[in-house]
């Protein structure tokens, strides 16, 4: 099993900028991807990056250029970096780890961008 443990939402103007952090109870090296995904209200659960093997990464269209995601492996933590929040980034933020062929999910973390 995989423990993850989301810090880093709260509340920032448009244009501001906030870090999440993903801390994982095992070696992000054992894990398959790690990622972050975010739910509005009313919305499905949507991807918003990934990281992949071999440092390859993903990022929803909407967060291109925009968010950047990356990882301290000695910390066993991964972070996602937002810039440029717009008031339509608002959602709970799951962190994500794929790992021995199961999903494991942390409680969330509520990023609210608002005037």
């Amino acid at each position: 099993q995989v423990q993850l443990v989301e810090s880093g939402g709260g509340l920032v103007q448009p244009g501001g900028s906030l870090r999440l952090s993903c801390l994982a109870s095992k070696s992000i090296f054992s894990i398959t991807t790690m990622g972050w995904y975010r739910q509005a209200p009313g919305n499905q659960r949507e991807l918003v990056a990934r990281l992949l093997g071999g440092g390859i990464t993903n990022y929803a269209d909407s967060v291109k250029g925009r968010f950047t995601i990356s990882s301290d492996n000695a910390k066993n933590t991964v972070y996602l970096q937002m810039n440029s929040l717009k008031p339509e980034d608002t959602a709970v933020y799951y962190c994500n780890a794929n790992y021995m062929y199961k999903d494991y999910w942390g409680q969330g973390t509520q990023v609210t961008v608002s005037s």
